[in-house]
């Protein structure tokens, strides 16, 4: 009677086990586009240029914010000593400095998003990437790679599906 209780047992396992692998599993990889993009355009000239153009921009936006400051403190100095033309006078070329700074920051920000919107389109890059993303999917198993910088359509992950060094790596990079 043990036997039987053993075998009914042993029969159950092997029908549950010959179930559950005939269902087949989900598999999904999340990369972060993002970390790709930057390790792959890293030493480009375009990159490169991008980069120096922004550290130029930052260095005037720099330059003439301590100005701005300075004027601020003559400014405040000139109230303390109870010099309140110089000081009224001083406001309006900080109000004019200022407005010429924002303007400035503006329309470096808009050519600097310009540039990277540029860099970021490139066909080569992408044809490269999906290209890999659909190689190391289907070695992986994977049934869908997403990215994370489409952050409202994951709600969680765990990091061991993340696949971008492995992404970086096939890249070459």
């Amino acid at each position: 009677m043990k036997n039987k209780y053993v075998v009914c047992a042993l029969v159950c396992c092997a029908v549950f086990c010959a179930a559950g692998g005939a269902q087949q599993i989900t598999k999904f990889g999340v990369v972060d586009t993002a970390r790709v993009y930057e390790s792959y355009f890293r030493e480009t000239g375009p990159v490169r240029n991008y980069e120096a153009k922004r550290a130029e921009f930052q260095a005037e936006i720099n330059k003439q914010t301590e100005a701005l400051r300075d004027l601020q403190s003559k400014k405040a100095e000139y109230r303390k000593n109870g010099n309140e033309s110089a000081a009224l006078k001083l406001e309006a070329e900080i109000t004019t400095k200022t407005d010429i700074l924002n303007e400035y920051t503006n329309a470096k920000n808009i050519e600097l998003e310009s540039l990277k919107r540029s860099l970021k389109t490139s066909d080569d890059f992408y044809r490269r990437l999906y290209a890999t993303l659909e190689r190391i999917a289907e070695a992986g198993g994977y049934s869908m790679i997403l990215s994370l910088q489409e952050s409202n359509a994951i709600l969680w992950y765990s990091p061991t599906v993340d696949v971008t060094d492995e992404v970086i790596s096939a890249l070459g990079l």
